[in-house]
């Protein structure tokens, strides 16, 4: 059996994937598109040209939903969700809220922080909209903690790994839940975990540097403005963003898969 994850280590998409498999206790290689031998591979395993792909044996997939899904069915134990149906359908629902809603925000401070694509009062009015937003789902989650503090129920699992590399993720724009509420104390808790240790170590190890990144930008470099994104730009007031990223052609869309 080999297993291997294409991936980004900021990609938190990419993170839920490494951290179902460390919670299976499943040995596993990465690589990262840009370097790998294989590019023809991943594309073909990911039409969306996004990590993460999954290779096992001969079986590639793409999404975190679905390689999540994949990786609880094929190797069941450990389980990742809890048994009842009710309880994995309320942890489906926070996933997808964190896959889409959540991750527009971290997202949008990426392009203006690190991209570059604002300056000025429209960076400041941006981000203040995205920190706005990012509190306000704070609240949200902090209501979908189990009595038992988790996020799938009596003890870590699926849920969890589905939220943890979003608010980790907002760290590192210094969006940290608020000291001494419940989400601060799951945070704590969930961060404590040797194989969440090793993830975040990761991705702070992969920091971008916005220098070589704006420079990447010039040179052609694209970013795919997938349709919870493109909808979290327009929402921000970010129309001269979207507009001036397809003159320059250093956005991206995705039309039918080939």
């Amino acid at each position: 059996m080999t297993i291997t994850v294409f991936e980004h280590p900021l990609s938190p998409y990419a993170q839920k994937v490494k951290l179902a498999l460390h919670f299976k206790g499943l040995p596993f290689s990465v690589e990262q598109p840009m370097g790998s031998s294989d590019v023809e591979a991943f594309m073909a395993a990911s039409p969306r040209g996004e990590v993460p792909v999954l290779q096992h044996d001969s079986i590639s997939l793409y999404d975190s939903a679905v390689i999540g899904a994949y990786i609880d069915e094929t190797w069941p134990e450990p389980a990742l969700l809890p048994e009842a149906p009710a309880a994995r359908a309320r942890i489906r629902l926070v996933e997808d809220a964190m896959d889409t809603h959540f991750e527009g925000n971290t997202w949008g401070l990426g392009e203006i922080r690190v991209f570059g694509r604002a300056s000025g009062t429209e960076a400041d009015r941006i981000c203040a909209f995205a920190e706005a937003e990012i509190r306000g789902w704070y609240r949200w989650l902090a209501g979908q903690l189990s009595e038992e503090g988790w996020f799938n129920g009596a003890d870590y699992g699926w849920g969890d790994i589905c939220v943890v590399p979003f608010v980790n993720g907002a760290g590192r724009f210094d969006i940290a839940p608020k000291t001494g509420t419940p989400l601060a104390d799951w945070l704590t808790r969930v961060n404590d975990r040797k194989d969440v240790q090793t993830v975040t170590a990761e991705a702070q190890a992969a920091e971008l540097d916005p220098d070589m990144m704006r420079a990447a930008l010039e040179a052609g470099f694209k970013r795919e403005y997938r349709d919870h994104r493109l909808e979290w730009m327009v929402r921000a007031g970010g129309l001269d963003v979207v507009a001036s990223g397809i003159a320059a052609d250093n956005i991206r869309f995705n039309g039918p898969f080939a």
